[in-house]
C-alpha cells in the first residue's frame, strides 16, 4: 500500500470521527433539550401562554360550556377531542394535566385503584399541556369517549382479541379494533409525542408510572392519520349561570372500595368561586403542572354496576350503557336523579328527579363513576 493510499484512508477516518461526534453533539444538545428539561423533566407548562389574555371570552366550549377566546376556538375548531388515560396510584400523584381537561370520569381499574379520563377540546387549545403519567386503557373508558368520537389517548390496555386469559366483557383493545376507535396507543408513538420522564416529580416512582404525553404532538399525529377536524354530530349537555342563592352542602365524601383509604375522595366546596377542591386520600390533589389544587364546577356521582374481577388480571367491569341514579353537586346544592346512555355513541344524559335534564354550571364536569349501592356522604 502507498503512502499517497495511507494518508488517504487516515484522512477518511478522521472525518468520519469527526462528522459522528459532531452529529453525536448536536443530537444530545439540540434535539434532546428541545423535548426534556436538564433534569429530564418537562419544561413547566406555561398557562394559556400563546393566547393574549386581554382578548374577551366570548366563544362557548361545546364540552362544558365555558367560554374561551377566538383564538381558543380557532385552534379548537380543527381539532376533534382528545381523551388520555390518567392513573391515579398513590405513587403516581400529583398528576400532571388535569386542571386542563373540560372533563373528567374517574372509576376504579383493578384493586380498588382509581384510574381517570380526562377529555381535552377547549381546555387544551390554549398551550402544549403535559399529560401525565398516562397508563392503558379499559373498555368502559372507550365505551364512554365513544360518544364523543374522540382520540384514544393510552399505553397499551386489557385484551387483544386472541388472548385467552382477559375475559371478553374486559378486552379493551379488541373493542377499540373492532370499533374504529381512533387510537393513539403509545406504542405507536414517536418519543417526542409520549416518552418516559423519571423525575417529574421529587421522589423516585417505578417505571409504569413515568409515562407522560404532549397534547400538541397527539395532536400532530392525528392530523398526520386523517383525524384532525371533528364531524361528529355532537350533542351538547345544557348549561346555565350561577345560581344567584348558593346551597349549604359544603363536602362530599366517598369511596371506591372500603378497603382503599388511599383512594377516598373529597370535594370541598368554595362559594367564593363556585366550585369544588379535590382531595384524594386525605391530601390536596395539585396538578403538578401548575402548582394548584384540582378542581370542578360540577361534580357527578354516577352510580355504576359493578361486575368484577373477571378474570387472572382481576380486570373489572362497569356498566356505562343503560340507565342508572345519580347525583349531582352544584352551587353548594344536590340534585338526585337518573342517567341514562341507550347506545354505545348516545350522549349520557342528566335528568332530575322530574325527568327534567338537568343544566349544568359553565365549566368542568368531573363524573365519578361509583359502585351502585356505595355510601355518599355530604355535610350541610
Amino acid at each position: 500500500m502507498t503512502k499517497q493510499k495511507i494518508l488517504f484512508i487516515l484522512a477518511g477516518i478522521s472525518l468520519f470521527v469527526l462528522t459522528a461526534g459532531l452529529s453525536y453533539f448536536l443530537f444530545s444538545n439540540i434535539q434532546f433539550s428541545r423535548l426534556v428539561s436538564p433534569e429530564g423533566t418537562p419544561a413547566p407548562t406555561a398557562k394559556k401562554s400563546r393566547i393574549d389574555p386581554s382578548i374577551p371570552r366570548t366563544e362557548a366550549c361545546p364540552l362544558n360550556g365555558a367560554l374561551f377566546t377566538k383564538q381558543e376556538k380557532d385552534i379548537w375548531s380543527t381539532r376533534r377531542p382528545l381523551a388520555v388515560m390518567i392513573e391515579n396510584h398513590l405513587d403516581s400523584r400529583p398528576l400532571s394535566g388535569l386542571t386542563s381537561a373540560d372533563i373528567v370520569y374517574e372509576a376504579v381499574a383493578e384493586g380498588g385503584i382509581t384510574r381517570l379520563m380526562g377529555i381535552y377540546y377547549c381546555g387544551a387549545a390554549g398551550d402544549n399541556i403535559t399529560l401525565a403519567p398516562v397508563r392503558s386503557a379499559r373498555i368502559y373508558y372507550t365505551k364512554l369517549l365513544s360518544e364523543y368520537d374522540a382520540l384514544y389517548a393510552h399505553v397499551g390496555g386489557a385484551g387483544n382479541c386472541d388472548d385467552p386469559t382477559v375475559d371478553e366483557r374486559a378486552k379493551a383493545l379488541c373493542f377499540i379494533r373492532r370499533n374504529k376507535i381512533k387510537d393513539l396507543d403509545q406504542f405507536g408513538l414517536d418519543f417526542k409525542t409520549c416518552h418516559r420522564i423519571t423525575n417529574r416529580t421529587d421522589k423516585e416512582v417505578a417505571y409504569e408510572h413515568t409515562m407522560a404525553c404532549f397534547t400538541d404532538e397527539l395532536y400532530k399525529v392525528a392530523a398526520k392519520r386523517k383525524w384532525d377536524g371533528w364531524n361528529f354530530k355532537f350533542v351538547s349537555w345544557k348549561f346555565k349561570t350561577d345560581a344567584p342563592e348558593k346551597g349549604t352542602v359544603n363536602k362530599i365524601a366517598f369511596g371506591f372500595w372500603s378497603n382503599k383509604p388511599d383512594y377516598d375522595v373529597v370535594w370541598d366546596y368554595d362559594s367564593v368561586t363556585n366550585s369544588y377542591k379535590r382531595s384524594t386520600g386525605g391530601q390536596k390533589d395539585i396538578d403538578h403542572n401548575f402548582d394548584e389544587q384540582t378542581d370542578a364546577r360540577n361534580v357527578v356521582i354516577q352510580f355504576v354496576k359493578q361486575t368484577g374481577p373477571l378474570d387472572e388480571h382481576l380486570h373489572m367491569y362497569y356498566e356505562v350503557v343503560g340507565t342508572g341514579k345519580m347525583l349531582l353537586f352544584q352551587d353548594g346544592q344536590v340534585i338526585s336523579g337518573t342517567w341514562s346512555k341507550p347506545t354505545l355513541t348516545s350522549r349520557t344524559k342528566f335528568k332530575d328527579a322530574k325527568g327534567v335534564e338537568v343544566q349544568f354550571n359553565t365549566g368542568r364536569v368531573w363524573i365519578e363513576l361509583v359502585p351502585s349501592g356505595n355510601e355518599i356522604n355530604y355535610a350541610k
